[in-house]
């Protein structure tokens, strides 16, 4: 599959792009040179092809897109590539965190990114919101297991099932955790994890479920 990673050059886009080794990974930036310079180091550390573009690019090549980027660039960054997704699977990994404090919760305007995201593409473009609670450290070291469940909402099947897939092809495991609505809860428990990473002092609290049949 080709996966294009839009913001694709912070810490979370590139360690997913380094964990999706068997797909056709881009990493996208408002600024191409930049997203060129960081897929050429992923490819030399980890061995495997990764390419750079621009964000344009980068969702108007790929078969499916995850948005990775920082709340504040988030709807300028829909709008930007809203017609390169149309009709595609869009994955969003946006918190909307408000830097300093982001380990207060902090609800936008739309509820959640994700359900802002959804009504910025529109119905034909369904939207998945998932990877909040992972640790991108933890992420970076492909060889590294990681103790996390993922947890994966959405409303359409179409992009549940995608989601759950690059979830299983992580080497981790993927939770339905109901509609695109819950992406309230989803977003909102992440500054809760950096509060406990902070108190803790360690790198990488996740969310595990218990009780759930093997698989």
């Amino acid at each position: 599959m080709r996966i294009g990673i839009v913001g694709g050059t912070g810490k979370l886009g590139g360690s997913l792009a380094v964990r999706w080794a068997k797909h056709e990974v881009r990493i996208g930036s408002r600024d191409p040179a930049k997203a060129v310079a960081r897929a050429e180091e992923l490819a030399r550390l980890h061995g495997h092809p990764v390419l750079g573009a621009s964000n344009q690019v980068t969702a108007r090549d790929a078969e499916l897109v995850v948005l990775s980027v920082p709340y504040a660039a988030h709807g300028a960054t829909l709008r930007e590539i809203l017609g390169a997704v149309h009709g595609k699977v869009v994955i969003d990994t946006t918190v909307p965190l408000r830097p300093p404090a982001v380990s207060r919760v902090e609800l936008p305007p739309g509820r959640a990114a994700a359900l802002e995201a959804q009504a910025i593409l529109g119905p034909e473009t369904p939207v998945a919101s998932a990877f909040h609670h992972v640790s991108a450290a933890h992420l970076a070291d492909p060889a590294r297991p990681i103790d996390c469940d993922v947890l994966v909402v959405a409303d359409e099947a179409r992009a549940r099932t995608a989601a759950l897939g690059l979830v299983r092809d992580l080497g981790l495991r993927g939770v339905d955790a109901g509609p695109l609505a819950n992406a309230v809860a989803l977003e909102s428990l992440t500054p809760v994890l950096i509060h406990v990473n902070r108190t803790y002092k360690i790198a990488g609290a996740g969310v595990r479920l218990t009780g759930l049949p093997p698989g």
